[in-house]
C-alpha cells in the first residue's frame, strides 16, 4: 500500500466527521524538509482558514498516534483551490471539457507532459487533446494532474 493510501485511510474518516471532504494528499520527501500536504474541500462552498486549522489539529493528533511517517515532516492542510490537483478517477469526470495539465511517469507517444482539454474519462484512463492530437493516458501512468484555469 502506498503511503498516500495509508494516510487517507487514517485521516479521511476524521475529515468527513468534520463535514469536509478528503480531496487527496501528497508526500514530498526532502530529508528534514519533507512535507505532507493534505487537501480538504467542502463541496459547493469551499474551505476556510478555520476549517484548515481545525483539520490540522485533528490530523496532527491522528498522525502522532499512528506514526505512518518515520522521519520528520511538515504538515500542510490546504484547499485544492481553483487549479485543483486530481488524484482519483472520479475526480476527473466533472471536469470533462476543461483544460488539464498531466505529467505521466512514462512517455506516451513520445511525451510525458500534456496540457490540453480533458476529452474523456473511463474506468482505466483519461483522454487529453493536445494540439488536435488525442492521448490516452492510463491512470496507472499519471504522476501528477491538475486543472488549468484560464481567466
Amino acid at each position: 500500500m502506498r503511503l498516500e493510501q495509508k494516510i487517507e485511510e487514517l485521516v479521511a474518516p476524521a475529515i468527513t466527521a468534520m463535514g469536509l471532504e478528503f480531496w487527496g494528499c501528497e508526500y514530498i520527501a526532502a530529508g528534514k524538509d519533507s512535507t505532507l500536504r493534505i487537501y480538504i474541500d467542502r463541496p459547493n462552498v469551499g474551505v476556510t482558514v478555520d476549517d484548515c486549522a481545525l483539520a490540522s489539529r485533528q490530523i496532527s493528533a491522528i498522525m502522532d498516534v499512528e506514526d505512518p511517517i518515520a522521519s520528520a515532516y511538515m504538515l500542510e492542510i490546504s484547499s485544492p483551490g481553483m487549479e485543483r490537483p486530481l488524484f482519483k478517477p472520479e475526480q476527473y469526470k466533472p471536469y470533462i471539457g476543461q483544460k488539464v495539465n498531466v505529467r505521466s511517469r512514462l512517455a506516451i507517444m513520445g511525451r510525458r507532459k500534456f496540457k490540453g482539454e480533458l476529452i474523456e474519462v473511463t474506468e482505466d484512463q483519461i483522454v487529453v487533446e493536445v494540439d488536435r492530437e488525442s492521448y490516452e493516458i492510463p491512470f496507472s501512468s499519471i504522476d501528477k494532474a491538475n486543472l488549468v484555469v484560464e481567466l
